[in-house]
């Protein structure tokens, strides 16, 4: 057993004892499909607090020839299926956190300027390796594949090589082209031809980005992929997912809708409620609702993100903020931190690093619960976004407006929000009218859950505001006109019976009309509290 090669149990013993543990080691049973097979390389990236780390040294843990696991799995998924015992500490294993490797090189390259990042880093592993197979590793070796070589042709062992945080030299030091470079040609030599496959049992790498492209081809085009955008079968263990929280809710005694509004949002086609597994525990353990996950790193890396001036970047950013999703070509980003061409590169590295959830069916990306979007809050305070910040910080006053029907201070802080934000939004019809009232009342959905074209009577609702439990504030339905009446609009909430979807508020429904006429460019509104028959 060494620092790298052939970790013990207590890696992972840690984790299974926690007061709250979610067992995900399914995962190893998924990943054993891939052991003995052809491209046994899986490359596994999603964000900060999603789960990489445990996952990393679980997987060690079990394949490790260093410890006897098997009591520590035992009662978990994993203990209960076919494969446990045939792959259950059956490998040489070796466990690089790049993250903390790269650290200790920095270290020592303050001392002596002449050491080199990646043959350091290689060195640490080669040293073990020289002590664990003598005289065939020898003090010359420098090249890490070289020695895995060596050591599988003389023994015939093959090695399961896990990395956490592979892509932190593109993070950390995302100018520095000639280290990315150097970094990427030890990967391949260590992953990729027909010597690789001789030792490489499994190869298992996570990080937040995927796998660095160049042009339209990944660098190590030999790796499975499993993403933000389509984890595919690994969807379930990129979170918590929806019956994993219910449980914990109710075995906490925490309240669920509360608990998904914070923190739900990421979907995928095989796991539609995904939740980031530090904010659901920070949550239980605090007892509080809070941004437990954006705490981890400051939000100046997001601001200088979405202040980058692309085309179409601030409106998408603002449409999103109002609630809205939107259209994204992801088939263009290179895996790295420096290279964009558009605003669809900037929101395709959102994703990954979890600021944004994607659609794969519709290809559109969008805020995902609560807890970021307060974040996106604070990272468009500045930076020139100074009339959407504005809007936000003043929806509370607009609902206040609106419960007490104070129907000019209603129109007249829409038609302000309408016009400072009109260079945000394209802004010529009914659909885009809707983009602003969701803006404007952005604080609603501390109270609401707000359902946009709700299917109700003989129509579709525009906006409808569902209060949430234990708010004691009223009902709403908004039906939005361009260039018509305020009138119209309440007469057609009844006339549709858009109120039959409300039947349980009655005597604390309000209805409201919203028009803007374009000649006069001014807003209106009516708004009239309806009493249920």
């Amino acid at each position: 057993m060494g620092i790298y090669l052939n970790p013990d149990a207590d890696l992972f013993s840690m984790s299974v004892a926690s007061d709250i543990y979610v067992d995900k080691t399914g995962l190893i049973d998924f990943v054993n499909r891939f052991i003995g097979k052809e491209r046994p390389y899986l490359a596994s990236s999603r964000p900060r607090r999603f789960g990489k780390t445990m996952a990393a040294k679980m997987l060690a843990v079990y394949y490790s020839k260093g410890c006897h696991s098997g009591e520590l799995f035992r009662g978990l998924e994993i203990s209960k299926l076919p494969s446990f015992e045939k792959h259950l500490n059956q490998y040489d294993v070796i466990l690089m956190d790049l993250r903390w490797m790269y650290g200790i090189a920095l270290e020592q390259k303050k001392e002596d300027q002449d050491i080199q990042i990646i043959p350091f880093i290689q060195s640490l592993v080669i040293d073990e390796l020289r002590d664990a197979f003598p005289g065939i590793a020898e003090d010359k070796d420098v090249f890490l594949p070289a020695v895995f070589a060596k050591i599988n042709n003389k023994t015939g062992k093959k090695f399961v090589v896990i990395i956490d945080e592979w892509d932190c030299i593109f993070r950390e030091d995302k100018n520095n082209m000639q280290l990315q470079k150097e970094y990427i040609d030890f990967l391949r030599g260590m992953f990729k031809g027909i010597i690789a496959d001789k030792y490489i049992a499994l190869a298992y790498i996570t990080g937040i980005l995927p796998i660095k492209k160049y042009g339209t081809q990944s660098a190590l085009n030999n790796f499975r992929e499993f993403t933000m955008l389509n984890p595919m079968g690994m969807s379930r263990y990129f979170g918590f997912t929806e019956n994993e929280v219910q449980e914990l809710c109710e075995k906490y005694d925490i309240p669920y809708d509360d608990m998904k509004q914070w923190y739900d949002g990421y979907s995928f086609k095989k796991a539609k409620h995904i939740y980031c597994p530090n904010s659901v525990v920070e949550a239980i353990t605090n007892e509080e609702f809070n941004n437990y996950w954006t705490k981890t790193e400051t939000y100046e890396l997001l601001k200088s993100y979405i202040a980058m001036d692309f085309k179409g970047l601030k409106q998408k950013i603002v449409e999103m903020l109002a609630g809205n999703r939107c259209q994204i070509n992801t088939n263009r980003f290179q895996n790295d931190m420096t290279t964009f061409t558009d605003a669809d590169d900037v929101l395709t590295l959102l994703i990954h690093l979890g600021y944004l959830a994607y659609d794969t069916e519709t290809e559109e990306t969008y805020i995902p619960n609560s807890e970021v979007r307060s974040e996106m809050v604070n990272a468009v305070s500045g930076n020139g976004w100074d009339e959407v910040y504005k809007a936000i910080a003043d929806s509370e006053n607009l609902l206040k407006a609106t419960w007490s029907m104070d129907e000019d201070k209603v129109a007249k802080m829409i038609h302000d929000v309408h016009t400072a934000n009109s260079s945000s939004l394209i802004y010529n019809n009914e659909i885009s009218l809707s983009s602003i009232i969701m803006l404007a009342y952005y604080s609603a959905a501390k109270d609401y859950t707000v359902v946009r074209e709700l299917p109700a009577g003989e129509g579709f609702a525009d906006m409808v505001f569902i209060p949430k439990k234990a708010a004691a504030v009223p009902a709403m339905i908004i039906e939005l006109k361009w260039d018509k009446s305020v009138e119209g609009a309440i007469g057609q909430i009844k006339d549709k019976g858009y109120v039959d979807a409300l039947k349980e508020y009655k005597g604390n429904l309000l209805l409201v009309g919203i028009n803007y006429d374009k000649k006069k460019r001014v807003h209106q509104c009516n708004i009239e509290k309806y009493e249920m028959k």
